[in-house]
């Protein structure tokens, strides 16, 4: 006997991430996710589905991607240590860069106090 894996309505899995229904509807279009249909077309989910939603929210809403990005994103191995380590690198190069402008900035505005 073969077993049925759990399927998830979109009301449920729309409540399961705290987003509305058009939400998982626009992205399954955007992110190309088929749904399985009943025969009065109720999409149902399963939870391998649940868990790339939630990736794709994560993406969007918290790690602030663009959705070309996220797309980009998700092709690649989630978590990637190579990723990860550039994005740092370039979070670290930045901060040195805006460090360095802040101290000449402050050079300038004790000049300037001196002058008047």
């Amino acid at each position: 006997m073969k077993m049925q894996r759990r399927k998830i309505r979109i009301g449920d899995l729309a409540q399961r991430l705290k987003i509305d229904k058009f939400v998982i509807r626009f992205w399954e279009k955007e992110f190309e996710i088929k749904s399985q249909r009943s025969k009065g077309g109720q999409r149902f989910y399963e939870e391998k589905d649940f868990e790339k939603f939630k990736h794709i929210k994560d993406l969007l809403y918290n790690k602030k991607f663009t959705i070309a990005g996220a797309k980009q994103q998700l092709n690649n191995p989630p978590y990637s240590p190579q990723i990860i380590a550039s994005q740092k690198t370039t979070i670290d190069s930045i901060d040195k860069e805006i460090t360095k402008k802040i101290i000449h900035l402050k050079k300038q505005l004790i000049k300037l106090k001196k002058i008047l």
